[in-house]
């Protein structure tokens, strides 16, 4: 049969935001524990007492709180934070992929530093995410595909990790959850071993970059 505890964070594992909340103690465990009571009390299949539930979320705090200590410690200094504007998405069907398609889009543009240039294949879509500049000659590559989705007017901030960021655990959700909260939304994410870096619409992009910079100076 299941317990309560085991119950208890299989519950706040259902929202990101209040596990959260709850290791940065922003939050009257006594209160969640009465609104998380009936559910406690359907999966135990018994009645049981406010305080149970409380001494459970009391545990499930301090051991989230303690996880996070090894992210802190990670970023001794800020990460430095990079931003390009004029860029656009465009998704298509994934279809059998042309010999000269990568070098036309890898091909220098006018002796110009390399634009930005991202190509993600899934299982069923391919999406590319690219300077204006290389708008009209990807376009024109894959004039034959289904195009799915088109999205001007994007930019994007790359936060330039420690190398070995890759082994942390909640080093990306840090971010994203920052942003959540601020009800900024993320169209696309794009990573490498040492660079983590988030796609948004124009508009949001000076919001973004003043919490991620915030994020990390507070630390």
């Amino acid at each position: 049969m299941i317990t309560i505890p085991e119950t208890v964070d299989k519950l706040v594992r259902k929202s990101p935001f209040l596990e959260e909340a709850m290791a940065r103690g922003w939050l009257n465990l006594s209160a969640v524990a009465r609104s998380l009571r009936a559910e406690v009390e359907e999966e135990v299949q018994k009645k049981i007492k406010d305080g149970a539930i409380t001494i459970a979320l009391n545990r499930l705090a301090r051991k989230r709180a303690a996880r996070a200590k090894p992210l802190k410690r990670f970023f001794k200094t800020a990460p430095d934070l990079m931003v390009r504007s004029n860029l656009f998405e465009v998704t298509y069907a994934n279809v059998p992929r042309k010999a000269d398609r990568p070098k036309l889009l890898l091909e220098k543009t006018g002796g110009r530093t390399a634009p930005f240039l991202t190509i993600t294949q899934g299982i069923n879509e391919t999406t590319i995410i690219a300077g204006r500049e290389l708008r009209d000659r990807i376009l024109k590559a894959f004039k034959e595909a289904a195009r799915i989705a088109l999205l001007d007017n994007l930019s994007s901030i790359s936060v330039l990790l420690p190398p070995g960021s890759a082994t942390i655990p909640g080093i990306y959700s840090y971010i994203l959850k920052a942003l959540a909260w601020d009800g900024i939304p993320v169209i696309e994410v794009v990573s490498t071993s040492n660079e983590f870096t988030i796609i948004l619409a124009d508009r949001n992009i000076d919001a973004a970059f003043t919490l991620i910079k915030r994020l990390f100076e507070t630390r």
